[in-house]
């Protein structure tokens, strides 16, 4: 039987994607539009500023493509914290003029493979107390950067390789080498990882934040290079989008009036 690497995890998280259904919105007059607008603006307002306390975070995307038209992500100390936030958007006006289509729930995730490389050892206590380790737990949205990338991914449990029947040391260098490759691009993305085992239909969510999309789209190509990725990953959709600070929320909605 395979070593099991432990996991240290912070918050929980959900990813939550809708369409602007963009005929019934229309359809709305002007003043009840400013109204639903108002209401919804009220919303993201509280959501973005209430986990300042260092409880949370939460963040407004406007996505590319056909996809979706918008992402909300929020991070929270607890599961019943993010029902709550959920609820609290679908008794919205606005919730009547979305249409779902695709949520991911995850917690913050960091293996004891980079926590012990990076802190030196320890007990699970100790490496719990580390800055390093508060912050991937507990990471903060960057406002500064404005592009985020959105991705699901498994390891393979394939006919020819099986992460989860490899050598604990093998996986630890693959690891390792994997790790090198992000902190190249340490100052221009931050990444937040995400795990979902048991969780949801894949094993990790990546979320990506940057000032350019390019050094993202460079990242994520660079690494499918490591051993680790070429072997074992699979990925399921990408979803990419730009930040939208509450105050722009309305004309988002009025960008096709």
């Amino acid at each position: 039987m395979a070593d099991v690497p432990g996991t240290l995890e912070g918050w929980y998280a959900l990813h939550s994607f809708h369409r602007i259904d963009w005929s019934r919105w229309l359809a709305v007059p002007q003043s009840e539009q400013e109204a639903i607008l108002a209401e919804a603006l009220t919303f993201f307002q509280r959501e973005e500023t209430a986990p300042i306390s260092g409880e949370g975070a939460s963040a407004l995307y406007q996505v590319i493509g056909h996809k979706a038209d918008l992402m909300q992500i929020h991070l929270r100390p607890t599961l019943e914290d993010l029902l709550a936030v959920e609820l609290a958007f679908n008794e919205l006006r606005i919730a009547r003029f979305v249409i779902p289509t695709y949520s991911y729930f995850s917690v913050t995730e960091l293996s004891l493979y980079e926590a012990q490389a990076r802190g030196g050892g320890g007990s699970e206590a100790e490496l719990m107390a580390q800055p390093f380790v508060q912050k991937r737990l507990k990471p903060p949205i960057p406002a500064e950067k404005n592009y985020v990338c959105f991705y699901p991914m498994n390891k393979r449990r394939g006919e020819t390789v099986n992460w989860y029947a490899a050598d604990y040391e093998e996986r630890r260098r693959l690891m390792r080498e994997h790790a090198t490759t992000g902190r190249k691009y340490a100052e221009q993305i931050t990444q937040m990882i995400t795990g979902s085992t048991g969780l949801d239909d894949w094993e990790w969510g990546v979320t990506l934040f940057g000032s350019d999309p390019l050094p993202i789209k460079k990242l994520v190509y660079e690494m499918r290079f490591d051993e680790v990725s070429a072997k074992y990953a699979e990925f399921g959709s990408f979803y990419v989008g730009r930040r939208v600070p509450v105050a722009e929320l309305a004309g988002l909605f009025r960008s096709r009036a």
